[in-house]
């Protein structure tokens, strides 16, 4: 299937012009048929004589109505631009050329209608040249009448060469349907519909409903008035909804394939079109089916950053338009450049952002979003629209690859200044380095630990560097290194070492750098200690008591129990049932 809408004047015979080459009637109330306009969007479709499907937004023409008719043409890829031979060139005819050219629309046909009323020719002259000046370029010209059916199989012919013209549809493309009808049938419950630009629904998909803020499953879907089970884009979609009342929906919210839009109220923007200074504080912001208003903060000649009055769910790269309501005016396009933009608190913030937002275009990119925010998780970019093909660094988390080396480089610098200022440590708290770096996670703390960096029951040091002992240490440790030499196995007291001045912190530091070995505490050897007593308890016969084992290593109970255990656990010695042990 494809989409067009349709863009003209009021009165210059949109609708019959629709009727006329569908059979359809596109205005749906009764208002509209007997005011011979249309006020709100109207839908209609046909078959083209090669066999495609062509489905008609019908959008009103009136100036009170172009709310309306941006809904219709917001998230359609192709134009009908109808212009009356009687009437010429109006100003709604310009209105809606300039939100086609505001919205990058690239894909257009002209219908000069009521070919029977009026020479055809100078009113096609003056539309080519209006329309060649926008985005859409030179277009196809075709002179019609709706009354007469003039024109009609011409008309068709052409509307097959525009559709063969349009881009193939992202069938893979997350979901984004724009809601632009809702309402309620007995039986059913909840329907809406929509343009499917991109993507693919089907019979039991869940989805999220952005402005509802909650999550609801398709439970029917209609496409050109049957029911289908999948409906792949680009079509026009009635979708019958569970887990959601009719009121909680409105015109303007979306449907969205779960986690891959961001939805935002804050957005930095380029503005094609009317100069940022000469903006309005407020404005409307029109995009897919959604109008809300957003207030202006000029950042550089041609961006701006726009709060909006309700969350949307946008991309970079999403295309929108401003308009002024009280010139009734459009001012231009927009591109969003960022969804999720950095706060601008700091004095010069807003002109450093407008030197950056200089320089990017609006084309999702890994390499620059990484490169201008360090750190990002996967879910974030793909929220924003940008594809990813990066390796995390850990968990979800992509690095910039200059920055990750600078987080490295720093976090070297942080554990040695550490080291430095507590040398009896062992070594800087993960935690503390989370916070000394600015990182959100811990998992990138450990992440970021390589050569010569080790870590160690939640602590970060450089490897060997635990040799490095405070002298006063040192010469404490030596003592009792000369004490042990000689009896081995006879541990000081506590006491004695408190008098060197080896508290439990100085023992910890000797312990972690290889000078000494704790058994127990209050109990330290020589790192050597138990291959010592394994050689003496292999000599004597096995097995043998704790009291044998007591006096062969010369020592007391205080240092032997311990010491067996240690052992036991090392795999050195077994211990029997009658708690007699054998040298393994």
């Amino acid at each position: 299937m494809h989409v067009v809408a349709t863009a003209g004047h009021v009165d210059h015979g949109k609708s019959t012009l629709v009727r006329a080459l569908t059979g359809m009637e596109p205005d749906r109330w009764a208002e509209e048929r007997r005011r011979g306009m249309t006020i709100d969007l109207g839908f209609a479709w046909t078959t083209l004589p090669t066999g495609e499907a062509v489905a008609f937004v019908d959008v009103p023409g009136h100036e009170r109505f172009v709310p309306n008719m941006l809904t219709g043409v917001g998230p359609v890829p192709a134009a009908l631009i109808v212009v009356a031979a009687d009437g010429g060139w109006m100003p709604q005819s310009a209105e809606h050329l300039a939100a086609l050219d505001a919205l990058d629309v690239r894909h257009g046909l002209l219908a000069v209608t009521r070919a029977d009323l009026a020479d055809p020719a100078a009113a096609a002259e003056r539309a080519q040249a209006e329309i060649a000046k926008t985005s859409l370029g030179d277009v196809e010209v075709v002179t019609v009448s709706g009354a007469t059916g003039r024109g009609l199989p011409e008309l068709r012919a052409a509307l097959h060469r525009l559709v063969a013209r349009l881009p193939a549809p992202r069938s893979e493309a997350p979901v984004r349907l724009w809601v632009d009808r809702c309402f309620t049938i007995r039986g059913s419950g909840t329907v809406v519909t929509g343009t499917l630009g991109a993507g693919r629904l089907a019979v039991g998909d869940e989805l999220e409903l952005a402005g509802a803020g909650r999550t609801v499953r398709v439970r029917g879907l209609q496409s050109l008035g049957r029911s289908v089970e999948a409906a792949p884009a680009v079509a026009r979609v009635a979708v019958n909804l569970r887990g959601v009342e009719r009121d909680q929906v409105r015109r303007g919210d979306a449907l969205l394939s779960p986690g891959h839009f961001q939805t935002t109220e804050l957005i930095d923007v380029r503005l094609h079109g009317d100069p940022v200074a000469e903006l309005p504080a407020a404005v409307m912001l029109h995009v897919g089916s959604a109008a809300v208003t957003a207030r202006v903060r000029p950042l550089g000649v041609d961006t701006a950053r726009l709060r909006l009055s309700r969350p949307l769910p946008l991309r970079v790269g999403d295309r929108a338009l401003l308009r002024d309501p009280g010139r009734h005016h459009v001012a231009g396009g927009v591109t969003v450049l960022d969804v999720v933009p950095p706060p601008l608190s700091r004095r010069g913030a807003a002109a450093n952002r407008a030197v950056i937002l200089a320089g990017m275009d609006g084309r999702p990119d890994e390499r620059d979003e990484l490169r201008r925010r360090g750190l990002m998780r996967r879910g974030e970019l793909t929220r924003m629209g940008v594809p990813v093909t990066t390796a995390p660094v850990a968990g979800d988390w992509l690095a910039d690859p200059d920055h990750w080396r600078e987080l490295r480089r720093r976090l070297v610098a942080e554990v040695t200044r550490h080291a430095r200022d507590q040398p009896l440590a062992a070594g800087a708290p993960v935690e503390a380095l989370r916070h000394a770096l600015g990182l959100p996670d811990r998992a990138l703390v450990e992440a970021l630990v390589a050569a010569p960096l080790i870590t160690r029951a939640g602590r970060v040091s450089v490897a060997g560097a635990a040799g490095g002992l405070p002298e006063s240490v040192a010469r404490a440790v030596e003592r009792v290194r000369v004490h042990l030499t000689e009896r081995p196995f006879h541990a000081p007291e506590a006491a004695r070492l408190a008098e060197l001045g080896l508290g439990p912190r100085e023992i910890g530091a000797a312990v972690r750098a290889g000078a000494l070995l704790r058994v127990a505490d209050g109990v330290v050897l020589l790192p050597g200690a138990p291959d010592e007593a394994v050689r003496v308890l292999a000599r004597l016969p096995q097995p043998f008591t704790l009291s044998q084992a007591r006096q062969a290593l010369d020592t007391t109970r205080r240092v032997a129990v311990p010491l067996l255990e240690l052992l036991d656990r090392r795999g050195a010695t077994r211990r029997g049932d009658d708690a007699t042990r054998t040298v393994a």
